[in-house]
């Protein structure tokens, strides 16, 4: 047997890049309404099977087109997910995550992919059932395509259909917290036997003689239509995704073979021989989220497993310093390939993986392995970085780059609180991942998408769910009060007018729930429901990240947190002209502000208690009296200063440090922001590529609401912040700490905002730049002076 796979692998890497990934400009996001209230299609399936059980399907048909049209659109979706090719060739992915009442689908152009004569249309559609990620809510298996025009009576999905049951595909790596410790919300492996599967399904040369035609259930319906609908159609309201080629970087470890970086780089196949037993240890160098795609030829009887992980542990478990490999081992999710022999077979899973390391085993039968090729697909929600930034301090760079990657990750088809373990969308998380997509990216669509997933997600009494979707219900309490902030946060940021109108009732409907459990005797929260996390401190809450007085009543924390919001909302209900509904909010919120205060200040300590009880003493007391206004002005630097440096106070972990430099900011020490970065500076001293949930010993390696320091840098040490709703105007209020020099861009609706500083002692000057129609403010030490649009310099 002859191998070329030098020449095939690096045609085949060039390819993807020079070929795949321009053809992905052509899928277009369209969102014009259909003439008819139902599709001309069909749901369809697999008859003889149960559609509620976990399967893997094949779905094509052939048909014939004498010209290829300049555009030909078509609208897909499936239960739970799918792939379409077109002529082999792989098209796009979903659908994007909802639930059943907006079921999405994609539009997407299909031209460029298109022959005249004999075309095959192919969808890989696949049910997790009990195995698929918590995200992931479904009703049976289904598959449904819709052309426009006439093009949907020559491929619209129906009875002509021919459907295969692909029983080469199993769940493994089911019982990871039972075999390894480890509890995933994200989903299971894929173990697929190359022996039973269909290969070369996809091309029109494929011989689908034996399959039977599809089951046919029913029109698909979309939103507004219908009478019995399995699922709600909604158009997809965020971009379709992009995959691009990622090589993995370093070979760390190996045991029966010799690999060396041409196999990495795709110029020379490792081959495994016969009768062998071989393991490998590669580095991707950081932390990525992609498809990992493994070619082989030959093998029949081998066994491939892949495993994935964000590091590596010691014999204790504790993972240590990331890029150290001496000592430790490799645990985590997996996927098994069991050739069959065949040439350039590619395995592929069905859903992306998120890794830094990944581990090949191989075992071989009687024949060698050949195998020709192991990258990644990069995949998520397609961000572009728009602003920039930089200062005389070098370091801040790394912290800006890694912040970024980390946000990055954690955005797919909603944002993830981690890629990893969970890939859930949470309310508290999500509030700080939006405002890094605005000051980074100007994109809005994915948080449009999550104040709407989450608007979609509240239950009869009128909270919101803590995460959504999901097919779990969870509710946490001051969760569906960030909601709200989020919504405040839009409104701030951009002008919506109509969008933001909608929200007004379900945001009175959570407000309402919050103040039916008012207890007026101590105009404080009584007794909360449900969960009513804060923080991950186990130290001083619960070990489920709960404070004193929210289950048994008189939490401090959340009843700022209420207050605080509430007048959020009054000014939200102001702006749309429902000052009574407003008045009443702040009537409301001061009340509580005045109780909390009085039963829960300790002036000996000088902070707020979390509790009337004085029974416990955290950070997140203090902070939030400061930003409410609980705690009286003349207060909040003494106050502050005990936050910062009473080690006593139960600690803000990364994720409520954000509300720790929003009341910094507050109380007018705003540079003392700087000085607060080392939990960042001693992520990087230890290897890691992201930032991570907690502090050591951390769960997640990659956790959104970390990524903090990014938006912080624009808006805090630059001090970019909206002054009017729609970011009409701007207020630029610069806290440089032991900054000397800032510069950095930022995407604003109406074009980019510039700042180029420099302080010298009490002194600032440089250069601003805002949009064009924008104004604004420069503030610094209590002076300011009026910005116009365009280029100007500033000297205070």
């Amino acid at each position: 047997m002859r191998y070329h796979f030098r020449s095939f692998t690096g045609a085949l890497f060039a390819g993807l890049l020079m070929a795949f990934v321009p053809r992905l400009a052509w899928l277009q996001e369209k969102k014009t309404p259909k003439p008819w209230p139902h599709w001309n299609s069909f749901w369809i399936s697999c008859p003889d099977v149960s559609l509620k059980s976990y399967g893997v399907y094949h779905f094509r048909k052939n048909f014939e087109l004498s010209v290829v049209p300049l555009h030909c659109l078509v609208h897909v979706t499936a239960d739970n997910r799918y792939r379409l090719f077109v002529n082999g060739t792989p098209v796009c992915s979903g659908p994007a995550r909802g639930d059943l009442y907006n079921w999405f689908y994609e539009t997407v152009d299909i031209a460029p992919f298109l022959k005249a004569g004999r075309n095959t249309m192919a969808a890989l559609v696949w049910n997790m059932a009990e195995y698929a990620p918590w995200a992931q809510l479904s009703n049976r298996t289904a598959f449904a395509l819709e052309g426009d025009s006439l093009t949907t009576q020559l491929f619209g999905s129906d009875g002509s259909w021919k459907v295969w049951h692909d029983t080469a595909y199993h769940p493994c790596a089911t019982n990871l917290r039972q075999q390894f410790g480890i509890g995933l919300a994200s989903g299971v492996g894929d173990e697929v036997r190359g022996d039973g599967y269909p290969w070369g399904w996809d091309r029109t040369a494929y011989d689908d003689s034996g399959w039977p035609g599809a089951l046919v259930i029913q029109h698909p319906f979309e939103m507004g239509h219908g009478y019995d609908n399995p699922w709600t159609l909604a158009p997809r309201e965020i971009p379709v995704f992009p995959e691009t080629p990622e090589r993995l970087k370093t070979v760390r470890r190996e045991s029966g073979v010799n690999v060396g970086m041409e196999f990495l780089t795709g110029s020379a196949p490792m081959v495994v021989p016969a009768h062998s037993t071989i393991s490998v240890l590669l580095d991707q160098g950081e932390e990525t989220v992609a498809y990992p795609e493994l070619i082989t030829t030959g093998g029949k009887g081998s066994t491939v497993r892949l495993m994935y992980a964000e590091a590596l542990i010691d014999s204790s478990g504790k993972k240590g310093n990331r890029n150290e490999i001496s000592g430790k081992r490799l645990i985590g999710l997996y996927d098994i390939f069991h050739p069959d022999g065949g040439e350039n077979r590619k395995f592929r899973p069905l859903w992306f993986r998120c890794y830094r390391y990944i581990q090949v085993d191989i075992t071989t039968g009687d024949e060698p392995l050949v195998v020709g090729a192991l990258y990644g697909m990069k995949t998520g929600y397609p961000f572009e970085l728009k602003a920039s930034f930089a200062c005389n301090d070098p370091s801040l760079k790394d912290l800006w780059t890694v912040g970024w990657r980390t946000a990055k990750l954690c955005a797919g088809e909603t944002y993830f609180d981690c890629p990893y373990y969970e890939q859930m969308q949470y309310v508290g998380d999500t509030r700080i991942q939006a405002l890094i997509s605005l000051y980074l990216t100007g994109d809005d669509r994915l948080m449009r998408k999550a104040i709407m997933d989450f608007y979609r997600s509240r239950v009869p009494e009128g909270l919101t769910q803590g995460r959504y979707p999901n097919n779990r219900m969870q509710i946490i309490t001051p969760f569906s009060l960030y909601w709200i902030s989020m919504i405040h946060d839009y409104w701030m940021h951009r002008s919506d007018d109509r969008f933001l109108r909608n929200l007004l009732m379900p945001v009175q409907g959570v407000l309402q729930w919050f103040e039916d459990r008012v207890d007026s005797s101590m105009n404080m929260l009584g007794p909360l429901p449900w969960w009513n996390f804060v923080d991950w401190n186990d130290s001083g809450f619960t070990q489920h990240g709960v404070p004193a007085g929210a289950e048994d009543g008189h939490s401090s924390i959340i009843t700022m947190q209420y207050a605080q919001t509430l007048e959020e909302a009054a000014e939200l209900f102001d702006y749309f002209r429902q000052a009574d509904v407003a008045a009443r909010y702040r009537r409301l919120a001061a009340r509580l502000k005045a109780g909390t205060y009085r039963r829960c200040f300790d002036a000996g300590r000088g902070v707020m208690s979390d509790d009337p009880g004085k029974t416990q003493f955290s950070q997140h007391a203090s902070i939030m009296g400061i930003l409410s206004g609980a705690i009286p002005k003349a207060q909040w630097r003494p106050v502050m200063r005990h936050v910062l440096y009473d080690t006593m106070l139960t600690q803000a972990t990364f994720y409520y440090r954000y509300y720790l430099t929003r009341a910094l900011i507050k109380s007018g020490m705003g540079d003392l922001y700087y000085s607060q970065l080392t939990p960042w500076r001693d992520m990087l001293k230890i290897g890691l590529t992201t930032f991570a949930e907690t502090p050591e010993p951390t769960r997640s390696d990659c956790h959104a609401w970390s990524a903090s320091p990014d938006y912080d840098f624009l808006a805090t040490i630059c001090g970019i912040m909206p002054e009017a709703p729609g970011f009409a105007r701007v207020r630029i209020e610069p806290h440089f700490g032991e900054l000397t020099e800032v510069k950095a861009e930022m995407p604003h609706p109406r074009g980019v905002i510039g700042v180029t500083l420099r302080r010298v002692g009490e002194r600032v000057n440089g250069v601003v730049e805002l949009p064009e129609g924008v104004t604004g403010r420069f503030v610094w030490r209590g002076k300011d002076t009026l910005l116009h649009s365009g280029q100007q310099t500033v000297n205070l």
